[in-house]
């Protein structure tokens, strides 16, 4: 539109300031797109340089609603806040029952997830392992303690306190672990046989939920009157072991049922398993070897026998059933390796200086 002016055209001033309002309203969009994406770019820790630019980070939360009691869905949507606000973007999915954290696993392993954050106790640690041992992709592990005994978190000094826990991860300290294989199963605690393994699946999970691990106590002291020895063969790197055994363990830390010092010299990233066995005792044999074992003394006791191997084959002469990181895990005969640093798990600093 034009307007005359003392015989001239000059152009109408309103369209002249409308493109001047434009033009600053995209000067100031582009700003902030450029400080949004500064500020991204300043989370080292959470970004990955991909292909010339900069991809943020993935992180699946695989949680066991049900496990100790039941105390971290409370804690979730702080968690899920605190690891967005470290650059990561994060989803989580709860366990609906037996074997589904492995299938989780496995769809997080598939799509290439940076970070699995397992939340339960040992037995969920096993089923997440198991969803991701035999993938070539394995993406970094952490842990948030929320089962009864927590075995595997104790031996890596991770608290049971969420935020602390949290912190562990985010702090970015990575420690590759050693994970032990039974025939087509895996372990990253512990496995074992006897009449005493199995009240770690016996125990009601409303009883554990209830009482937390005085409910293992009060399983054992029931089951001890009808403890019985087994005939068993057991070959450990070229040696042999054959006599009547009440249990054995082969262990890849040094916390087991509770038990701080059980494997003294177990290391996370040595590639040797532990082996412990106890051979035929009678009751009160039993409980005072359980007492030195409290002290960590009772590898000084004539029917305890200690060994590091790599390679273990048990093979008991009647029916024995498998214990693996407290789960039932079939029965033996079963072979025993160690897969040395075979998964990368976040751990206090203190780990890696020790």
């Amino acid at each position: 539109m034009y307007i005359e002016i003392k015989g001239r055209f000059a152009i109408e001033s309103k369209p002249s300031f409308l493109r001047q309002k434009n033009i600053l309203i995209a000067v100031l969009a582009y700003f902030i797109y450029t400080i949004s994406i500064l500020s991204i770019l300043k989370r080292e820790n959470s970004l990955a340089y991909i292909g010339g630019g900069y991809e943020v980070k993935r992180a699946r939360i695989i949680y066991n609603p049900s496990a100790g009691r039941e105390s971290f869905k409370k804690d979730l949507p702080i968690v899920l806040q605190r690891f967005e606000q470290a650059g990561y973007e994060t989803s989580a999915h709860a366990t609906t029952g037996e074997g589904d954290a492995t299938v989780a696993a496995e769809y997080a392993v598939e799509q290439e997830f940076d970070l699995i954050v397992i939340v339960g106790g040992d037995g969920t640690i096993n089923e997440v392992i198991h969803g991701i041992c035999e993938a070539e992709y394995r993406p970094n592990l952490g842990i948030i303690p929320a089962g009864t005994t927590n075995d595997f978190a104790r031996a890596l000094k991770i608290p049971r306190d969420t935020k602390k826990a949290v912190d562990i991860i985010l702090d970015n300290k990575i420690q590759p672990i050693d994970v032990g294989k039974v025939d087509d199963k895996y372990f990253i605690n512990i496995a074992g046989g006897g009449d005493l393994t199995e009240l770690t699946y016996d125990v009601p999970i409303k009883l554990k939920t209830v009482l937390g691990q005085l409910a293992y106590y009060i399983k054992g002291i029931e089951m001890l009157p009808f403890l019985s020895p087994q005939q068993t063969k057991i070959e450990y790197d070229g040696e042999v072991f054959e006599d009547e055994i009440m249990l054995f363990l082969i262990s890849n830390t040094n916390s087991i049922g509770g038990f701080e010092k059980l494997a003294p010299d177990a290391r996370l990233n040595d590639g040797y398993l532990d082996l412990i066995i106890l051979k035929k005792v009678n009751l009160a044999e039993f409980i005072r070897i359980a007492t030195l074992a409290l002290r960590g003394n009772h590898l000084e006791d004539e029917h305890v026998i200690y060994k590091k191997a790599k390679h273990i084959i048990v093979t008991p002469q009647n029916r024995m059933q498998l214990n693996i990181d407290g789960e039932y895990g079939g029965l033996l005969p079963g072979e025993f390796r160690n897969l040395k640093e075979h998964l990368n798990i976040y751990v206090p600093a203190k780990i890696i200086e020790e």
